[in-house]
């Protein structure tokens, strides 16, 4: 495959993991994962399995009303293997609070018998490398 074809293609994959995220659509969004899949951010690291990715993915106290992903970089590994990493602007609703906030996003992409599928997804909220832009107690 060639390198534009394997860029159209995660960026699809991507755009597909958050519209299912956005719609709420467990089953779309297991579909796409490793079992498991590995998840790192603002919150710590874990072993996602499919079936509890599908029960966060249903659960309430958040909602992801919209998104918009910028300066894609895919990074072939090996034929199997693709690390995608882009800018996300996420607009949600948290605990009946708006949110609004821009990150830095990583995944990493298995093919698996012929399918793709996410093994480990990573999320930093953008600010100050050093934590400077926090309040400090």
């Amino acid at each position: 495959m060639a390198d534009d074809e394997l860029t159209e293609l995660l960026s699809s994959l991507e755009h597909r993991f958050w519209d299912a995220m956005v719609e709420r659509d467990a089953a779309a969004a297991t579909a796409l994962s490793d079992e498991p899949t590995v998840v790192a951010g603002a919150s710590g690291a874990a072993k996602i399995d499919r079936a509890t990715l599908g029960a966060m993915m249903s659960s309430g106290g958040w909602t992801l009303r919209s998104y918009a992903i910028t300066d894609l970089l895919v990074h072939r590994v090996t034929d199997d293997v693709v690390v995608v990493a882009y800018r996300v602007h996420e607009d949600l609703e948290v605990d009946g609070a708006d949110v609004a906030f821009d990150a830095a996003d990583a995944s990493t992409w298995v093919r698996r018998d012929g399918t793709w599928v996410c093994a480990l997804h990573t999320e930093s909220i953008l600010g100050d490398a050093y934590g400077r832009d926090r309040a400090t107690s």
